[in-house]
């Protein structure tokens, strides 16, 4: 199963973030949220930081906004995951554009639809 990170993870039933969470676990999924003040959701351990999470993840998928990633770019490049998912809101055509030229396939789609019709793998 894949490992994942969900970057701007949230502890609140009604965002998106949460509702991810809560899918790619119950979908089997290696699941980590990462916030950086939150300790938990739902009994899952919340990271703070993509460099707190102590296995390589292959996939990320962002619920934060273009203004809010400028401080995690260099982070999600380092982690060398394989695909990086901009859900809707958190479209960055230049940080796209970075992520393609170091190997890492940007995706602008949105997790939750992935995970309900089954296209949430990396082949």
């Amino acid at each position: 199963m894949l490992n994942v990170a969900v970057l701007g993870a949230s502890n609140k039933p009604s965002r998106y973030s949460y509702k991810a969470v809560m899918l790619l676990k119950e979908k089997g999924f290696s699941t980590y949220p990462v916030h950086p003040l939150l300790e938990d959701i739902e009994g899952i351990t919340v990271y703070k930081s993509l460099s707190r999470i102590p296995v390589r993840l292959d996939v990320v998928t962002l619920y934060l906004g273009a203004a809010n990633q400028q401080g995690v770019m260099d982070e999600i490049v380092n982690s060398r995951p394989h695909r990086v998912i901009f859900n809707p809101g958190a479209e960055n055509p230049p940080f796209a554009e970075r992520l393609r030229g170091e190997g890492i396939e940007p995706l602008e789609a949105c997790t939750l639809v992935m995970l309900q019709t089954g296209q949430f793998s990396l082949e």
